[in-house]
């Protein structure tokens, strides 16, 4: 009985540790006061203010042409790297393989930023837009291969070859066969990714150069000079976009076919 209420009372604290500050941040971007700590009554003057304000619809479409185009990037090489690591898993090589793709996952994320930072400047690279989404499909790159190659270990291979037994060919095998199968996961990977890609500050801030503010960075440039109402309307919404794909993409992972 005193385990049962333990773990009842941990339960309850960890859900309140985690869950109070968003609670509050919600509540906080519908509060009349500028500053918040007092409530002033109920308003949505600051989501008004918020999507009138030309930098931060600047830093919102750059946030979403670098999540869109660095998902793309990554979920197209990803699925390819997760199918050659599961076709030829009993190669010697794979461990080396395993280990590069593994390296993005592992690596924190000041040491990449800044890596990828010394790479593109010995390269003399400018610094902008390109340079972000590069260095985001890099770290996304190893979730979507790692969730399509989870997807791949139920796979039966042997349908490919009933398939090609009944004439089949590898584009008709593709569409009809492997896509519909691996759907689930490819999109699952590719919400990862893009979630990944939105919520990133390190390495944007790292990489990014004039004209490629992304979201998280604004953020950060607000705490400083703008008011904290807007910053909240904004985590709010920012948080709802982030929250709504990653439950999305938990559902198509466990989703079975």
């Amino acid at each position: 009985m005193k385990s049962r209420y333990t773990s009842l009372f941990v339960t309850i604290f960890v859900m309140v540790f985690m869950y109070l500050p968003i609670v509050m941040l919600v509540s906080q971007s519908f509060n009349e006061s500028r500053y918040g700590g007092k409530w002033m009554g109920f308003s949505l003057k600051w989501y008004e203010a918020l999507f009138r304000d030309s930098a931060v619809i600047n830093a919102t479409v750059n946030t979403l042409v670098v999540a869109f185009a660095a998902t793309v990037i990554s979920t197209a090489v990803g699925t390819c790297a997760a199918w050659t690591l599961n076709k030829y898993r009993l190669s010697r090589l794979q461990s080396a393989h395993y280990v590069l793709v593994y390296a993005p996952m592992c690596v924190p994320d000041v040491l990449m930023g800044i890596s990828l930072l010394l790479m593109f400047v010995s390269m003399r690279v400018d610094l902008g837009i390109a340079t972000v989404i590069l260095a985001h499909a890099t770290f996304c790159l190893s979730f979507v291969t790692f969730t399509v190659l989870a997807r791949l270990q139920d796979f039966d291979f042997n349908i490919i070859q009933a398939a090609q037994d009944l004439g089949a060919g590898n584009f008709r095998i593709f569409v009809k066969i492997v896509l519909p199968l691996l759907g689930p996961g490819i999109a699952a990977g590719a919400m990862m990714a893009f979630t990944l890609s939105m919520d990133d500050f390190v390495v944007t801030f790292f990489v990014g150069g004039p004209g490629s503010t992304t979201l998280p960075v604004k953020v950060y440039s607000m705490m400083k000079h703008g008011p904290p109402a807007i910053i909240n309307a904004l985590s709010v919404v920012f948080m709802a976009l982030t929250f709504t794909v990653a439950i999305a993409g938990q559902f198509l992972t466990r989703k079975k076919f």
